[in-house]
């Protein structure tokens, strides 16, 4: 199988918890405008840079789910990441060229549609909001979903993700330009967090057309928090840190958590 490129690697994993804003703090932050720039495909012509509502939009609920405005504020910033990430710029060539494979076992070509598609958890019950992020000098990038899932629909969702390790460990699969690659698919540990979470770390090796060597590592994390769900990828061509998977996921549970709770306060 081809190894990693040699070459120079990322910049170093960013301790998210060690910054001196607290999680009450940001609750309010939201990520810096990129209206002008061009929208990845999983943004919507009508929606807003971070998966917010058009404002004056009236706010829904889903039985104890959040509102619109409760879904925003419980995204992830830039802010929190820190450098080296940013507002995404749109979405890189990768994605069509190496997640757009099929397989011939149906549970692995799930999966990849699941990573092409990032969504998890299919149709929202209620109201979604959505970040992403590109890290600078790197094909890095990093998104971020909100949404409301039945809790039954959920967990079972996160069963399925966490059988593949052992039903999809390594498979081949082909482009739709015609590479191959060798897909890899282990377990990824995630923080004590939510009511229910899995996490995967996949890698697809090969070979472009003219024969250069490409190596993507994707990380797949979700975490349920009542009848809510957070979706949360972390993939590029360069080294990737689990660690700021791990640790965005924990953070952004905490958030929903604490938003929650006051939503709930209020009625």
């Amino acid at each position: 199988m081809p190894q990693p490129p040699a070459g120079p690697r990322g910049p170093g994993p960013r301790a998210l918890l060690a910054t001196a804003l607290s999680v009450t703090a940001l609750l309010a932050t939201t990520a810096c405008s990129v209206q002008d720039e061009p929208r990845p495909r999983w943004f919507s012509a009508s929606a807003t840079p971070t998966g917010a509502s058009p404002a004056g939009e009236r706010p829904a609920r889903s039985g104890a789910g959040l509102t619109e405005a409760q879904a925003q504020a419980a995204l992830i910033t830039a802010a929190d990441l820190g450098e080296p990430w940013g507002p995404t710029r749109g979405a890189r060539t990768w994605r069509d060229g190496l997640l757009k494979a099929t397989t011939k076992n149906p549970d692995c070509q799930r999966l990849l549609d699941v990573l092409y598609s990032e969504e998890l958890f299919g149709t929202p019950a209620g109201p979604q909001a959505t970040a992403a992020f590109d890290g600078a000098d790197t094909d890095a990038q990093l998104r971020y979903h909100v949404a409301a899932h039945p809790p039954a629909d959920a967990d079972r969702a996160l069963a399925w993700l966490k059988s593949l390790p052992e039903k999809c460990g390594e498979f081949t699969a082909t482009t739709t330009r015609g590479g191959v690659q060798t897909v890899q698919v282990g377990d990824m540990r995630l923080p004590p967090v939510g009511d229910a979470r899995q996490a995967l770390r996949v890698t697809l090796a090969g070979e472009t057309e003219d024969g250069e060597l490409t190596y993507l590592t994707m990380d797949l994390a979700a975490v349920r928090v009542g009848e809510d769900t957070i979706t949360l990828t972390n993939a590029g061509l360069d080294e990737v840190h689990e660690e700021v998977t791990q640790q965005t996921a924990e953070l952004g549970a905490q958030r929903l958590s604490e938003i929650r709770k006051r939503g709930e306060a209020r009625i």
